[in-house]
């Protein structure tokens, strides 16, 4: 396996629109990665954001994130006039913290304006909507009769009538447009020789397109509702666990279609990214069931999962054997030998993540010597304080642990990067958040809380001090500068010399 470099940030996080954007911001940040020999990008799930702007509990495991789609560009295709917009506070395009409303108000008033002067007859849309139609019809009638109720839950919903053809192209339309942008975005990171990690979450929301057009797939009671819902038990992140909502399977429903659904969902993943993390891996073995009354997890009970058999449905779907998908596995948490075989027996990437390496036990699989190749080593992930904000938080018994592991007599952030890019994984991450020293005002999560998440953005300004040329110095000593980002080849080689993956 070839040895990458990668950097962890959401699109959400970066400046130049109300909430990120597909557009500029992100083609320069590409730029930035391929001026520093970084070759991997990886990102959150990219679907409509959920509750406090939250990737992980979107309303599709399919569609895209209308809030993610970049003005400039619905200008120049002439569906969208400046004066359309009205009073814009560009001040909210830049900054700390992300202003959902606002974003939410804006995005919304920019593409109804945008809708109402697209022709919906145009071939590229009508061919979209062709292509997508399994998954983008029952999203656009879920997107239309949620709002028309108020967001109030789909179970109180009625079934009479469908939503008018107009308002339902409205929905396919946002989707046509982030699909576009998105298209070019990972055309133009591919020709600069940067791949696209995406994050393919075990489990959707409730409230989802997904559940209500397939409620037969979940495991849900006679009234509609969850029977029991997903979690974790008590672990570094909570002493009560995770209770996280969350819809559980009918595997046996699965299996009886050959995991259809699962199938169609890592499709549509492998055409956006050229690779994907596979999160909560260890659900698939064996998942936490918790009772749906359950006000904590800690009640919760292990569930034999599918195992293998959805990934060698993937696969066979794909015309390949299981280990050449191009899929990682997060195997953090509660990881029992049962997991560790199945993820060995799929031929997968584990993680690593050094933040959790440093406890004082030398077999710590975290620890940085004890990083193995068939891995993916992080820094810390997003559910991890930043660098910075862990070391700051540690007792100077803990700081001395850590440096002397390190070989170092202080240790910081960038510490932690070099320390992982020096293992021998064949793919190195590390958050914006690690490679610009920022403390824990730039968390982006804190699992088991439910506010105060997800909204975290770099400043322009900050963003300035991303340090490209220790990067590429780095990516040289360490033997993981892109292979496409040597300086003896040219620009113009760049695109044919791509190689997708980890």
């Amino acid at each position: 396996m070839k040895k990458r470099a990668g950097v962890l940030l959401h699109p959400t996080s970066l400046p130049g629109g109300p909430v990120g954007a597909l557009g500029s911001a992100a083609r320069s940040f590409v730029d930035l990665l391929a001026d520093a020999g970084v070759g991997v990008w990886q990102m959150l799930p990219l679907g409509p954001s959920g509750f406090g702007g939250s990737p992980y509990m979107s309303s599709s495991a399919f569609a895209g994130n209308p809030l993610l789609v970049d003005i400039a560009p619905l200008v120049e295709a002439g569906w969208l006039q400046r004066s359309d917009l009205g009073d814009v506070d560009e001040t909210k395009f830049d900054g700390d913290q992300v202003d959902l409303d606002y974003a939410e108000a804006l995005m919304r008033r920019v593409l109804d304006a945008a809708f109402a002067r697209f022709d919906v007859s145009d071939a590229a849309f009508v061919a979209f909507c062709e292509r997508n139609a399994e998954w983008l019809d029952p999203f656009s009638e879920f997107a239309v009769r949620s709002a028309a109720a108020g967001g109030a839950s789909w179970r109180t919903w009625t079934r009479e009538g469908r939503p008018a053809a107009r308002e339902l192209d409205r929905v396919r339309f946002a989707q046509f447009a982030f699909a576009q942008q998105w298209a070019e975005l990972k055309r133009y990171a591919n020709e600069r020789g940067v791949s696209l990690v995406g994050d393919v979450p075990i489990f959707v929301s409730y409230e989802s397109a997904d559940v209500w057009r397939h409620p037969e797939l979940f495991q849900l009671d006679e009234g509609g509702a969850p029977a029991a819902v997903a979690g974790v038990p008590p672990d570094y992140f909570s002493p009560t666990g995770q209770r996280w909502g969350n819809p559980l399977y009918d595997w046996e429903a699965l299996a009886a279609t050959d995991y259809a659904w699962w199938v169609a969902r890592f499709s549509a993943a492998f055409e956006m990214f050229d690779s994907v993390r596979v999160d909560h891996f260890r659900g698939f073995e064996s998942y936490w069931r918790v009772p749906s009354d359950a006000e904590t997890a800690v009640d919760g009970s292990w569930v034999r999962g599918p195992g293998r058999s959805v990934f060698d449905a993937v696969a066979a779907a794909r015309g390949c054997a299981v280990d050449a998908l191009p899929i990682f596995a997060e195997d953090l948490g509660i990881i029992t030998r049962e997991v560790e075989e199945l993820r060995d027996a799929l031929g997968l990437p584990g993680m690593r993540v050094l933040q959790f390496g440093f406890d004082g036990d030398g077999r710590n699989p975290h620890l940085p010597a004890n990083v193995v190749e068939r891995s993916v080593v992080y820094t810390g992930t997003h559910d991890n304080d930043t660098s910075a904000g862990w070391l700051a938080s540690l007792d100077a018994a803990a700081r001395a642990r850590v440096a002397d592991a390190l070989g170092r007599t202080t240790v910081d952030a960038r510490a932690l990067v070099e320390a992982a890019w020096k293992t021998p994984a064949s793919l190195a991450v590390a958050p914006l958040q690690d490679l610009l020293g920022l403390g824990t005002e730039a968390r982006m999560n804190t699992p088991g809380t439910a506010v105060g998440n997800w909204t975290w953005r770099v400043r322009r300004e900050t963003l300035e001090a991303f340090p490209k040329e220790w990067l590429r110095e780095l990516g040289e000593r360490t033997g993981r500068l892109a292979p496409n980002l040597r300086a003896d080849v040219g620009a113009g080689d760049s695109a044919e010399l791509v190689e997708p993956g980890l």
